[in-house]
């Protein structure tokens, strides 16, 4: 996920800039093409599966209306990511003022569904914040944790609405997604049992983990901060189904709110996954193989996954306009200095 390319930086931060040498830098410089060029394989394969006329019939079916409610949705779940933000960096002793938050999640935004991965954005973010803090490291974390406990508010509340709401894709999806969020609960109190566990009477000592385990205590864990991230989280996943709903819509899929909010859910996963070109790829093939599933068009998934695309695209202009700002003033700073 789009937490793994972030906890990495995180990681090759805390090494400092001697950590590798020049052949391995060298060796790990290929990497960098793996995921966009997967990203336009599966991109492609997409159209080739579903045709082309999918994805012009969504492009066509766009308009102000969607793209009006997507800028407004997106200012909702923009001032939502920023306060979970916020309450996760001051969690790990890093100063985020509320004018600062917003600009980075708008540029972040902007960055992400434009860039190939959707995830530039986020280590952007982080860096921008580390340097202006003094602490890069620390504010690559910052961004890394917050994402992460998003995804994790975002994977329960998934299998809850497959629970809750009869679905054509419960017995498809329901079985794998429970067996994954169950090992990665297991996976974490493991790794809970080695910290704490002593050997000989004196405790397991690693930086990493013990970096870990502060990080998640005082960012996460504590009475300030889970509340924010779980009411946060859940407006921001709320907000970007809403932008699905609109989109599904507009492309002419009149089901029930019951019927499609599984499929919606789903689809928001799958834009999450870091093979993508600009957020195109997976988001398009699971709308489509969801919505055929469930007994509905292929291509009316596949086209709402397009109009939600470009409303998406649309929403996070703004984050264009900071971009900007902030470089003509760094370029004005650097002229006056």
């Amino acid at each position: 996920m789009r937490q793994t390319t972030i906890a990495r930086s995180a990681v090759a931060v805390t090494k400092g800039p001697d950590a590798g040498t020049a052949p391995a830098r060298h060796a790990a410089s290929p990497r960098r093409w793996l995921r966009p060029v997967g990203g336009l394989v599966v991109l492609v394969a997409v159209v080739w599966w579903f045709g082309a006329d999918a994805f012009l019939a969504g492009a066509r079916t766009v308009s102000a209306g969607p793209v009006a409610a997507a800028l407004g949705i997106a200012a909702v779940t923009t001032l939502a990511s920023a306060w979970r933000w916020r309450v996760v960096a001051h969690g790990l002793g890093l100063r985020l003022p509320w004018r600062a938050a917003v600009a980075g999640c708008y540029r972040s935004q902007f960055l992400n569904v434009v860039l190939p991965g959707g995830v530039v954005g986020d280590v952007h973010r982080g860096v921008e914040h580390g340097r202006d803090s003094a602490d890069l490291a620390r504010g690559i974390r910052a961004v890394a944790w917050e994402r992460s406990a998003g995804q994790v508010v975002q994977l329960v509340l998934v299998l809850l609405v497959l629970v809750a709401l009869p679905s054509p894709v419960r017995a498809v999806v329901a079985g794998p997604a429970g067996a994954g969020v169950a090992a990665a609960l297991l996976a974490a109190g493991l790794v809970a049992v080695v910290v704490l566990r002593r050997r000989g009477g004196r405790p397991v000592r690693s930086r990493a983990l013990r970096t870990v385990l502060a990080d998640v205590r005082h960012g996460l864990l504590t009475r300030r901060a889970w509340p924010v991230v779980v009411l946060a989280s859940l407006v921001i996943v709320a907000g970007h189904v809403t932008v699905l709903l609109v989109a599904a819509r507009a492309a002419g899929a009149d089901a029930s709110l019951a019927r499609l909010a599984p499929l919606l859910l789903l689809v928001l996963v799958a834009s999450g996954l870091p093979l993508n070109i600009a957020g195109w790829g997976p988001r398009e093939g699971a709308a489509g193989w969801l919505f055929g599933l469930a007994g509905m068009s292929a291509q009316q998934g596949v086209a709402t996954a397009v109009v939600y695309g470009v409303t998406v695209l649309a929403a996070s202009l703004p984050g264009a306009v900071v971009l900007v700002v902030s470089a003509v003033r760094r370029a004005r700073g650097g002229r006056r200095g």
